[in-house]
Formats: C-alpha cells, sequence, structure tokens
C-alpha cells in the first residue's frame, strides 16, 4: 500500500470522518480503510506491522473532475440500467454513487433518490435509511447506483431496505466491480468497469 493512502486515511480521521467514509473517500474497502487508519506514517516503524490485505485503491478524480466525462458515462451507465426495465427512481448511495445517480436520474426522466448505508451511521443499532429528502421509493421500481462495488454488502443493504419499503429493485449499477459479482439477493449488478485478478 502507497504513503500517500496512509497519509490521506489518516489526515481524514483527523478531520472526522469515519472508517467507511475513509473507505468511500479513498474507494477502498472498509477492511483496507481500517488497516490504513491503524499503520504507522513512519516507514521504519510499519515494516513491522502486518500486510495490507488485498484491494485495489480505485482513483477517478479525473472523472470526478469533469462534468462533461461524468455526463457521458451517466449516459453509459443509464443504458445499462434500461436493459432492465423503466425505472421510476434512481438511487444513489451516498456519497460517491450521487452524481452519476442524478445525471442518470436526468437522462432517464425518473425520479431521484439516496440512500444512506450503515457504514456511515454512528448509532449502534443504525440500518441504512433512505433520505426522507427526495423521492419515496415505496412502491416503486428503483436503480440502484454507485460507484465502486468491493464486497457488495452496501447494495445488499439497499436492496435489503428497499423491498421492505415494497419498492421493486430492477438493477444495480456501478462505475467499478472489484469483485465480479453479477447479482445480489436476486438482482442484477451492471458495472461498466470490471477489475480482474489475474493468478
Amino acid at each position: 500500500m502507497n504513503e500517500k493512502l496512509i497519509k490521506s486515511a489518516h489526515e481524514l480521521r483527523s478531520r472526522g470522518f469515519t472508517t467507511g467514509e475513509i473507505a468511500d473517500e479513498l474507494n477502498v474497502s472498509k477492511d483496507t480503510a481500517r488497516w490504513l487508519i491503524l499503520q504507522e506514517i513512519d516507514q521504519k516503524k510499519r515494516d513491522k506491522q502486518d500486510k495490507a490485505p488485498l484491494d485495489f485503491a480505485i482513483n477517478w478524480k479525473s472523472l470526478g473532475g469533469s462534468s462533461v466525462r461524468m455526463k457521458y458515462v451517466s449516459a453509459a451507465m443509464a443504458d445499462m440500467a434500461l436493459e432492465h426495465g423503466e425505472p421510476e427512481v434512481i438511487v444513489g448511495i451516498t456519497v460517491s454513487g450521487i452524481p452519476f445517480a442524478t445525471m442518470m436520474a436526468d437522462i432517464i426522466e425518473a425520479d431521484i433518490s439516496v440512500f444512506h448505508p450503515i457504514k456511515h451511521r454512528k448509532e449502534e443499532d443504525a440500518r441504512g435509511a433512505v433520505s426522507s429528502n427526495f423521492a419515496s421509493v415505496q412502491g416503486r421500481r428503483v436503480v440502484i447506483v454507485d460507484d465502486v462495488i468491493t464486497s457488495g454488502r452496501t447494495i445488499k443493504e439497499a436492496i435489503k431496505v428497499f423491498k421492505e419499503l415494497g419498492a421493486e429493485p430492477l438493477a444495480a449499477v456501478v462505475l467499478i466491480d472489484k469483485k465480479g459479482i453479477n447479482e445480489l439477493e436476486g438482482v442484477p449488478v451492471e458495472s461498466l468497469i470490471r477489475v480482474s485478478r489475474l493468478g
């Protein structure tokens, strides 16, 4: 793991970010974020510590910093979503799924909603929740949108919450799939980019 990620994780932690928020910000798994936070910043001390979990850090700043690029990528993601039916609501997973979801909703002419996963909530008995400031998902056809899928835990959580609300999840669409996940809880998962490990 590189020095820059370790320093970034420590800097984010010092600003009050939770482990889940650090994972989202650095586009790594929660386990990797936890490992980064526990690492010494000093290389000599770190040489004696445990090895990093196997993960890929994704940096999509060249995409995220350009509204034009985001629009084109979101159009491709919208096209993948439409293969599974006509959604009434596009739901962005906070934080990084929201820009894609917003643009996709505009392209598809659907409503927009936001899902707050459990990893961003601090209460012990917390569970993921749909924001009340956006469109309702109750009884509606939804597409779930996120930037990166690592373990599938967040999308599984969202599917469960949506089904409990009587929504019909048509598909989950992500920019990058780090695991090669084709479906979760019976819901198809589409990815624009799939990362594969060789060997």
